[in-house]
């Protein structure tokens, strides 16, 4: 079942900090969102296990994975 007002339904954490970190790496990530688990020692293992206990961390991240969609679907 589709959730209708939730474009990140069925994403995983794992697949949007990938995605992420290919698309922008992790120095623009860590000066966008500048979250420890970005700037300093940064990896995908370390992003998601802080980014699974810190709801307004991965708030911030889910919004920016949403602006790059929305900034690939314009180019």
């Amino acid at each position: 079942m589709k959730q209708q007002n939730n474009p990140l339904h069925g994403i995983k954490l794992a697949k949007i900090v990938t995605d992420l970190e290919a698309y922008y790496g992790w120095e623009y990530l860590a000066n966008t969102l500048p979250i420890r688990c970005f700037t300093y020692n940064p990896s995908i293992k370390s992003s998601l296990k802080f980014l699974r206990r810190t709801p307004w961390a991965r708030t911030k991240v889910e919004n920016l994975y949403l602006k790059m969609l929305h900034y690939k679907e314009t180019q």
